[in-house]
């Protein structure tokens, strides 16, 4: 076990869990947004109005919450990768 390993093992775990953090919080938020979203769609079916086709503040705030999401996702993947490699180099 080297320093190389030691190295990419933390960096790994430190990303992960950067990564989780970024992630949860616009994923809360985005899954309140969509639930909102889809009890607004129930009540105008409900009362026979529809919405109009454009697009709303709350769908382009889902839109913003769901790429942070990724991007906090896409951050702990390269986490775990990193923790691999450590796990590989030898």
């Amino acid at each position: 076990m080297g320093v190389l390993n030691l190295l990419l093992w933390g960096a790994g775990v430190a990303l992960i869990v950067v990564g989780l953090m970024r992630a949860r919080g616009p994923y809360a938020r985005y899954q309140a947004l969509k639930e909102q979203d889809a009890n607004v769609a129930r009540y105008e079916a409900w009362r026979g109005g529809t919405r109009g086709g454009g697009d709303t503040g709350a769908s382009v705030a889902m839109q913003i919450l769901r790429r942070q999401a990724q991007i906090g996702v896409i951050i702990a993947v390269v986490g775990i990768v990193l923790v691999v490699l450590g796990f590989l180099v030898r």
